[in-house]
């Protein structure tokens, strides 16, 4: 199999490779329900020393830089309430959390999710999380260039590896809400 956007060695269906994938990530692909088939979500094995933006590029192929997306966990609170989201941007843009954010979550104050609470919250590692396989009650905000894409390349709940997946399932992920200017 060859991956539709990057070089990479070692490209797998995500379906025929669950056991590389964390539990919620694996359980997302096995219960996909969208109207992309989950055998279009590709799983590519990845050396976490390419990790770097930069570095990852060089290595993997230059047009991953516009084709890349981050998942970051945030939380919004009010009235001493947190309420966790995801949000998903390329890799080209920052998340807009104190405007869109802040807005879209009806929070008083928006930042990052801690580390430990990102990464105890998802089962996933940190530096791979991924919009696939959050707790379903999250709100995941996904900017619209995203969905666009014909592929994104994102986290696959790992450090090693990634997955690449047709930009409109971003969409179709449960609690999805598509917005315009969330990446800036």
């Amino acid at each position: 199999m060859r991956a539709p956007i990057g070089r990479f060695d070692q490209v797998t269906a995500a379906p025929d490779c669950l056991d590389e994938l964390t539990r919620p990530v694996a359980d997302a692909v096995r219960h996909w329900r969208g109207s992309v088939p989950a055998d279009q979500f590709v799983y590519v094995e990845t050396d976490p020393r390419w990790a770097d933006t930069a570095t990852f590029v060089e290595h993997y192929g230059r047009d991953l830089l516009e084709q890349s997306a981050n998942c970051v966990v945030v939380a919004g609170k009010r009235g001493g309430e947190s309420r966790l989201a995801a949000c998903v941007v390329l890799s080209t843009t920052r998340v807009d959390v104190n405007g869109v954010v802040r807005r879209r979550l009806d929070a008083r104050k928006a930042s990052f999710a801690p580390m430990e609470v990102a990464t105890g919250e998802t089962g996933m590692e940190y530096g791979g999380i991924t919009p696939l396989g959050l707790p379903g009650d999250w709100p995941v905000l996904v900017d619209s260039a995203v969905v666009d894409l014909p592929y994104v390349l994102v986290g696959s709940g790992r450090r090693r590896g990634k997955l690449l997946i047709p930009g409109k399932a971003f969409a179709e992920l449960p609690g999805a809400v598509v917005l315009d200017g969330l990446g800036v």
